[in-house]
């Protein structure tokens, strides 16, 4: 019997699959290629530039391209499910991807490449929140928090292990196979879900065009502020201040329309549900810190400490490691302990581990940092599945997809935000700590004047180079320490929001309903 034969549902028909361990399998390498994609081309961007002939502008667009797209498409994914099914979407958003990916390995020109990336960001974008539905369906309630464990660690691995790949693969192939390695893992995920994958048609309704258009407009300016603002000198540039009016502007009449409208592209009663509202504030704190300290670690290590980027690769897997120990541990557990202490306990972690970063110097040595990240990955895989599950907890099955879609959008953004923050803290503050740090640097510190020296030869003026950079190394570590104590700050801050959560009574197994032919 094939997958869209199969006869076997829970009372709320939604089928249930045969050899769901291999359907999982499928999934999670479905979403960790997605994943993955978003980080690996960052390593490889200095190799694109100079092999396609781009400039240091034009090359971003590589990365915003995809994001922009992504974060439009997303919204439609529960639209397009119930539209032509499941299935079917799933499918083609798996073999579009491995097509736009082997696409954007061969591009020819900067043209070609940001052409290719925008069309795999639309096909990317609908590949984890149907995952997240998918697994969620496929599996019993007091099964769920193992199930989006699997999910979660898809999702959270992909930042550890995308810069770490993305190097290896530049260094020793070449830029174009950052791309080229999606061709096996897509192709596995592709034959897994054709071979398992039960097709699931819910009725059909009318999109919300209006709604959509809106959200989209927002969305995209967003983005493109978010992008441009570090080279635009943010709100200092008439364009940065344009798009950020576009997009307030447009989430405004979007907020009125989906209040007025009789047909809106998310349902009210969904929109209103106090779990998923929470939910999506919490994941989209969780993006912010978890892609943020990803961003800045790489170029802490390899900038200040001068490790390689294996080196760099091997110390950042220790967070890894921690996600996938406690990942898999509060997988079990989520059903027997209430989500808010879990949510409370990683937060706190989390915070402390940041707190620990801010007492950092240029002399931390590998183990410190590693037993940090190990640390901090516990904390990080504490919250995903906890913030996941409660967020779906008092949710009806056929709102699961718009609801995974809102969740993944709020990760996004977040991530968008929180890299875009820390990167322009990190300019500014160690600007201003180097300005601050040259006023102690006076002839009596140094027992010499600097000035006059700087006129009696060229090894003087050398030192006096070396000097400087010391003490834009030493601002640098203050710029960063800078950034971790904001970190911690928002992990603190996250905390207090667990107490919203509504906890749903504790449901045993959905009956389950056997159609003999």
């Amino acid at each position: 019997m094939s997958a869209t034969e199969q006869t076997t549902f829970r009372l709320d028909y939604t089928p249930i699959p045969r050899h769901a361990g291999l359907l999982k399998a499928a999934t999670v390498l479905a979403t960790l290629m997605q994943v993955l994609d978003m980080t690996i081309t960052n390593v490889a961007l200095p190799h694109m530039q100079a092999a396609l002939g781009a400039s240091q502008d034009s090359i971003s667009w590589v990365l915003t391209s995809y994001i922009i797209a992504s974060a439009i498409a997303i919204p439609i994914t529960g639209w397009l499910s119930n539209r032509i099914g499941r299935r079917r979407l799933y499918l083609w958003s798996v073999g579009g991807f491995i097509i736009t990916s082997v696409l954007c390995g061969l591009a020819a020109n900067i043209e070609q490449m940001v052409l290719f990336r925008l069309l795999q960001g639309i096909t990317g974008a609908f590949l984890t929140p149907l995952a997240q539905t998918v697994l969620l369906d496929s599996t019993p309630p007091e099964k769920r928090g193992q199930a989006m464990a699997m999910f979660g660690m898809g999702v959270v691995l992909g930042p550890v292990m995308g810069p770490i790949l993305g190097g290896v693969l530049t260094e020793s192939m070449n830029w174009r196979w950052v791309f080229f390695v999606n061709i096996p893992i897509g192709a596995l995920a592709f034959a897994g879900l054709w071979f398992l994958l039960p097709d699931v048609k819910r009725p059909a309704r009318s999109l919300d065009l209006t709604g959509f258009a809106l959200l989209a407009i927002s969305l995209a300016s967003f983005q493109l502020m978010l992008d441009r603002g570090e080279h635009a000198d943010w709100f200092n540039s008439a364009e940065i201040w344009l798009e950020f009016l576009v997009s307030a502007s447009s989430f405004w009449m979007f907020c009125v329309h989906i209040i007025t409208t009789k047909n809106p592209l998310y349902s009210r009663t969904m929109l209103g549900n106090r779990n998923l509202l929470v939910g999506t504030v919490l994941m989209a704190a969780l993006g912010m810190i978890m892609t943020a300290a990803m961003a800045l670690l790489p170029i802490m290590l390899q900038g200040l400490f001068g490790y390689s980027v294996l080196d760099a690769g091997l110390l950042l897997a220790t967070r890894g490691v921690g996600v996938l120990v406690m990942m898999g541990l509060t997988g079990r557990l989520a059903a027997k302990i209430d989500p808010r202490f879990l949510i409370f306990f990683g937060f706190a972690i989390v915070s402390f581990s940041f707190y620990e970063m801010t007492q950092w110097n240029l002399d931390v040595d590998w183990t410190t940092m590693s037993i940090n990240g190990f640390i901090q990955g516990l904390g990080l895989g504490m919250l995903f599945v906890p913030i996941t599950t409660m967020a779906f907890s008092t949710l009806s099955a056929h709102d699961r997809t718009d609801a995974s879609g809102l969740l993944n959008l709020s990760r996004s953004i977040g991530a968008s935000v929180g890299i875009s923050l820390v990167v322009t803290m990190l300019a500014r503050n160690t600007a201003t700590s180097h300005a601050d740090l040259i006023t102690h640097l006076t002839p009596y510190r140094l027992w010499l004047d600097p000035y006059m020296l700087a006129l009696s030869g060229d090894g003087v003026k050398t030192g006096l180079a070396m000097l400087n950079a010391e003490v834009m190394r030493q601002a640098s570590m203050i710029g960063f320490l800078d950034d971790f104590y904001f970190m911690m700050w928002l992990a603190l801050c996250a905390i207090p929001l667990a107490l919203l959560v509504k906890r749903s009574p504790r449901t045993e197994d959905e009956p389950i309903v056997e159609i003999m032919e």
